[in-house]
């Protein structure tokens, strides 16, 4: 589908109705307490929509509404290839959508609708797309027994599931969680971000005209303190997936040990490395995948190449070719298809931002910063303990430290808390193997910047990531739980059971 003008896609933004109601089985629902709170476009500061803003009442209200669901089997027992149907006549409504969502996102989270456009509303269709033609698919084992005994593992539904969104990618995540969470029979109560409300909303009444059956999918916005924490402390919640910082995701670690001993999946932050090695081939275009890992989405993206680890003998003609590709990327509009950096989510995260950037010793590139906008910045870093080496900006800030060897590279790259991805550039497939291997990162790319597909399991290691993975086949894991059926087959009755 071909990109509108900017001043189409103004015309259509003001023609958008916004949901603000919770949705609770099936219908949408004020708040119990009559609370709202205002969702702003970072990018004006307009308010969009006045949002409930739910809390602890809502919460149970919700998860009851999910555990009845669950337990009366109106989905969790439904046949597999009829969830299926429900689940792509859902993508379909999606995509009829998709323009509408995409201006909606785009407004509500500052992200361009470019990237909107052409990524997160494709990408979000093919994830659900994906996951739910693989309910059929996914088969039950048979273990080795004796003759006189049939041990049959199977999957069944973990049963009702709290999911906790970030702001970063708000329709993209929600589908990387209900695709399989839905798929595997599960009943959900989403949490979106409170920056970011407005998508997840308007979802879930595609979902009810798609045929999913009430108390299903449930989507409560407010605050981390009145929905998360009360969802993530919540005896009748079975399991919690959560996407965001690495402090706050550490949290529902705390709420289970002190609830039900809910299971629990944290997909987190990162300070991801990209090694640029003397040896890499193409610099031109090793440039330019740096300068895409960085200032992606504004560098709102937990897996954003923030540190460009990069061998002396190559930096000084590297970092020309990097500051030449992030000229191309324009700061403005998230409205207007030829801009490539929009703002940043809210006041305060630009504010952090901001803060970071007067913490630069040496700056090489950008660096200005005004009403909600950063610029592609990238600083010289010359000591790896510096908090813009080491820190999670969540900006397009882009950190350069000079090393001089393979070892010496791999050594930096490794000195982090987190381990979510790694990228290695080099033109020696010897040593891009075992980079590959010597990095601790959920996800290495070799010669380019990416995260794999849905294809490929997407979590990290360290602090970056706890219980599970999102995408693939391996995400239907975190909402299933095993059950070993063993079946006794022998004649003698006197024969001791196994």
């Amino acid at each position: 589908m071909a990109l509108l003008t900017r001043d189409e896609y103004a015309a259509l933004a003001r023609t958008l109705t916004f949901p603000t109601a919770a949705y609770i089985d099936g219908r949408y629902r004020p708040a119990a307490s009559g609370k709202t709170f205002e969702t702003v476009n970072p990018a004006t500061g307009a308010v969009l929509a006045t949002v409930a803003s739910c809390g602890a009442e809502d919460v149970n209200f919700a998860v009851q509404k999910a555990r009845d669901a669950f337990e009366d089997g109106r989905w969790s027992r439904l046949h597999p290839s009829a969830r299926k149907d429900i689940l792509i006549r859902f993508t379909k409504l999606i995509t009829r959508n998709a323009r509408e969502l995409a201006v909606m996102e785009s407004l509500d989270s500052g992200k361009t609708i470019y990237d909107c456009e052409t990524v997160d509303l494709p990408e979000t269709i093919h994830c659900l797309k994906w996951h739910a033609e693989a309910i059929d698919k996914i088969y039950d084992q048979l273990a080795p027994a004796s003759d006189d005994h049939i041990a049959m593992v199977v999957r069944e539904p973990v049963g009702v599931v709290g999911l906790v969104l970030p702001w970063n990618f708000p329709l993209l995540m929600l589908a990387w969680k209900i695709g399989p969470a839905l798929a595997s029979g599960c009943s959900v109560v989403v949490k979106p971000a409170e920056e970011t409300s407005l998508t997840a909303l308007r979802l879930a009444e595609l979902a009810r005209e798609a045929g999913l059956p009430a108390g299903v999918l449930n989507v409560l916005p407010g605050s981390g303190a009145e929905v998360g924490e009360p969802l993530g402390r919540h005896r009748d919640v079975d399991m919690v997936s959560f996407t965001g910082s690495t402090v706050t995701g550490k949290r529902f670690l705390g709420y289970s040990a002190e609830s039900n001993a809910k299971e629990v999946v944290l997909e987190m932050g990162g300070k991801n490395p990209a090694i640029v090695m003397e040896d890499a081939e193409n610099l031109d275009r090793v440039a330019a995948h740096i300068v895409n890992g960085a200032f992606w989405n504004m560098g709102e993206n937990c897996s954003a190449t923030s540190r460009l680890i990069v061998h002396s003998a190559v930096k000084e003609d590297l970092l020309k070719r990097i500051a030449s590709h992030a000229r191309e990327w324009s700061v403005g509009d998230p409205l207007d298809p030829q801009t490539r950096v929009g703002a940043l989510v809210s006041q305060r995260h630009f504010e952090k931002v901001c803060g970071y950037l007067d913490q630069a010793d040496t700056l090489l590139f950008g660096g200005k910063a005004k009403d909600g906008f950063v610029e592609p910045t990238a600083v010289e870093i010359s000591d790896t303990g510096h908090a813009l080496a080491r820190e999670e900006i969540f900006g397009p800030v882009l950190s350069v430290i000079t090393v001089n060897s393979f070892e010496e590279a791999i050594s930096v790259a490794n000195d982090t808390e987190y381990g979510l991805c790694a990228a290695l550039f080099t033109g020696n497939a010897k040593r891009a193997l075992r980079g590959a291997r010597m990095l601790r990162a959920g996800t290495v790319t070799v010669n380019s910047f990416g995260e794999g597909d849905i294809s490929t399991p997407f979590g990290g290691w360290k602090q970056s990531g706890f219980g599970g993975r999102d995408n693939s086949v391996h995400a239907h894991d975190q909402y299933t739980q095993l059950k070993t059926i063993w079946i006794d087959l022998a004649d003698d009755e006197d024969e001791a059971v196994g």
